[in-house]
């Protein structure tokens, strides 16, 4: 029996249920929602964990070295994704692929929920990062697979599905953050572990009645030849990285500061890489290599932007923990309901945008412009913290509207950049590397956050003017330069607007 098509599968799928929506995106949207309250509730408190001293319930660690490793654990995060999607695509399909997924995650957040130092750490992020690699982007493709291309709703189903988890981004930290600081850090991740076993409760409960055939195909799938050649490489892969493993251990080259330099350089390295294959596949035309080369600049303002945006977890963490009055109009407050900030604003905002770029029609922005707006802010983010760092100086603790407001203008910069960024992607990829280029969009966000693994080192409380400064100011310099070249990179893009 041949394969279904994609008709098929959508016809498979009760197409009411949910909000005029498929049944299925009832299944998705909380199973997201709960990924993501877990993921957000770990990530809220990680970083306190991990420098605050024992006596706190913390490791000890060196602040500076807590984070690096958020922000290469970050990256990573960012990495699995390209395996995922090639395991969905070649060998489990996307639902398996979610349901396995989960269950690292939710076996990554049980670890940290018992103490046993940084070995549990590590061993917690290695499952959690597998398990995103696996879930996140296959949920989304089961998304899509619930529509047909010419189904009005499609766009909207995403919007609701995004809906989800930026809902659970926006009360993890709340709930999660609270029981973690003010009571116990292991409580706090067993609550994310919670978290995650509701959501495939929820996707194994329903998965069946409501999503069909979505996600049930594997899309690709090897052969026997193909099987027997892939598995004979993870074997010798293995083998070498073992060795290779044990050599470094055993002469003390592997510590942890050269794993967080090598997994820095692959940040940067990896993208370079997908690019330069694809601009010289002889499968990419010229008209396709030409949107290629106006992808670059865009991709490299992207990584910018992630850059100042993923600091929400590391340097304005300890900024808020360390800098802020953790009190409001007499209310005590959480350092780690400064992250709820980022998807409560995105959830406001986000319809906003989407009004006034539908009122703006033809007048609207190009994509290079918006992408320099989008920098502009993010630049902005960093330079609105500068004031109160100023005036109050060293050892003066700043109001807490300061970082409302810095947290607010980055989410401006985002709506600008990242919603259009997955739609230029998607424009400008070569037809022969669809897939691959989605996945070089979400390499940009690994990219920034390779970097930051070195660039958080350099922040302290005697460099803040510096580092603020000079990190806002390059971001500006780089919006204004890009807004100047938008013409010339709209001309690249052949036709695409």
């Amino acid at each position: 029996m041949s394969n279904p098509t994609k008709q098929d599968i959508v016809d498979s799928v009760p197409q009411r249920g949910f909000f005029g929506h498929p049944r299925g995106l009832f299944t998705l949207f909380f199973t997201e929602f709960w990924e993501r309250f877990s993921y957000y509730g770990m990530r809220a408190i990680l970083i306190y964990y991990m420098y605050y001293e024992v006596s706190k319930g913390g490791l000890g660690l060196d602040q500076t070295m807590a984070t690096a490793i958020m922000s290469i654990y970050g990256s990573l995060v960012y990495m699995s994704g390209i395996i995922g999607g090639w395991l969905a695509d070649r060998v489990l399909g996307p639902s398996r692929s979610v349901f396995y997924g989960g269950i690292l995650i939710m076996f990554g957040h049980i670890v940290l929920a018992f103490p046993g130092g940084a070995t549990m750490l590590f061993t917690s992020m290695a499952l959690i990062v597998l398990g995103t690699g696996l879930l996140k982007p296959n949920v989304s493709t089961i998304v899509g697979e619930m529509y047909s291309e010419e189904d009005a709703r499609r766009d909207s189903g995403f919007s609701i599905f995004y809906m989800g988890i930026n809902l659970g981004g926006f009360i993890a930290p709340l709930i999660v953050g609270t029981v973690g600081t003010e009571y116990n850090f292991h409580l706090g991740f067993g609550l994310a572990a919670i978290g995650m076993l509701i959501g495939l409760i929820v996707f194994m409960l329903t998965r069946k009645k409501s999503l069909g055939l979505a996600g049930m195909i594997v899309p690709n799938p090897m052969d026997k030849d193909e099987r027997r050649k892939v598995t004979k490489l993870l074997i010798i892969g293995a083998i070498v990285v073992a060795i290779l493993l044990t050599v470094a251990i055993s002469l003390g080259w592997l510590t942890l500061k050269t794993f967080v330099l090598v997994v820095a350089v692959l940040g940067v390295l990896i993208p370079i890489c997908y690019f330069v294959v694809m601009y010289r596949s002889p499968k990419t035309n010229d008209v396709e290599r030409s949107r290629l080369t106006a992808y670059i600049p865009l991709f490299i303002a992207a990584v910018m932007f992630w850059s100042i945006q993923e600091q929400t977890s590391t340097v304005l963490a300890l900024f808020a923990d360390q800098r802020t009055q953790l009190q409001f109009i007499g209310i005590p407050i959480s350092p780690t309901w400064f992250q709820s900030l980022n998807p409560l604003f995105i959830i406001i905002l986000a319809p906003v945008f989407a009004w006034f770029w539908m009122k703006l029609g033809d007048r609207q922005p190009t994509i290079p412009h918006k992408f320099a707006i989008g920098l502009l802010f993010a630049g902005l983010s960093f330079l609105v913290i500068l004031l109160p760092v100023y005036f109050s100086g060293e050892n003066e603790l700043v109001s807490p509207l300061w970082l409302v407001l810095s947290y607010f203008i980055i989410v401006i910069g985002e709506l600008c950049l990242s919603p259009v960024g997955l739609s230029a992607t998607t424009k400008l990829a070569p037809a022969a590397f669809s897939a691959q280029t989605m996945s070089l969009w979400f390499l940009s966000n690994a990219a920034a956050q390779a970097i930051n693994a070195v660039l958080t080192t350099l922040y302290n409380k005697d460099s803040e003017l510096l580092y603020f400064g000079t990190i806002g100011g390059v971001s500006i310099v780089l919006g204004i330069i890009l807004f100047l070249m938008g013409p010339k990179i709209q001309s690249y893009m052949k036709g695409i607007k």
